[in-house]
């Protein structure tokens, strides 16, 4: 990797971190500045705004996370209703990458700035929409192998499924604490039991 490629990379590590921990908007050019120990002429090499920051921090940073830890396991998955169980399983009790004080990453760009930026807007689109496509043609297969009813409606498991994610994210972060987590899982659980 050039030089010039590892401080790009650095500077959106060090700004992801700053952001997750502190939020996007309360986190200013200046602190990342300070923090990555590069000069502002570097930075703004790299980036011509914050927000061009921003955007590569979900597309570089977030995107392949996200493929990793959402999509992937769908991807051959035998049985969906399981897969989509486990990756929730390991990301809300498991995962070290995302802690219960500060959430979802993604949800909380989405949150702040959703209503702000039509590009923050469309890339987060995106990588829910990748997820909710992913679950589906996951439980259209296991319904071909009859692990799931044929009656059940994949479209509306999964956008059930990401909305009781995005919102057990949000609880978590106002209780920190994963006890929430274990009560969205175990009703996750039932609800699946109904669909096989």
């Amino acid at each position: 990797m050039k030089k010039s490629q590892e401080t790009r990379l650095h500077i959106l590590q060090t700004a992801f971190q700053l952001i997750y921990g502190k939020g996007y908007q309360t986190t200013s050019v200046d602190e990342i500045i300070a923090q990555t120990k590069v000069t502002k002429g570097a930075f703004y090499y790299h980036f011509k705004t914050k927000d061009e920051m921003g955007l590569a921090i979900l597309n570089e940073l977030l995107r392949p996370t996200f493929t990793d830890h959402f999509i992937s396991p769908l991807e051959n998955s035998e049985n969906a209703l399981e897969s989509i169980y486990d990756l929730l399983y390991k990301i809300l009790m498991e995962d070290s990458f995302m802690t219960v004080e500060n959430g979802c990453p993604a949800s909380n760009f989405t949150q702040e700035m959703a209503p702000w930026n039509a590009e923050f807007t469309q890339t987060l689109n995106e990588l829910s929409k990748d997820w909710e496509l992913a679950m589906i043609q996951a439980i259209e297969k296991s319904k071909e192998k009859g692990l799931v009813r044929t009656e059940v409606n994949a479209e509306e498991v999964a956008v059930f499924v990401l909305s009781g994610y995005w919102g057990v994210r949000n609880l978590g972060k106002l209780e920190n604490s994963k006890g929430v987590y274990k009560v969205f899982l175990k009703g996750l659980t039932s609800y699946f039991n109904s669909l096989g």
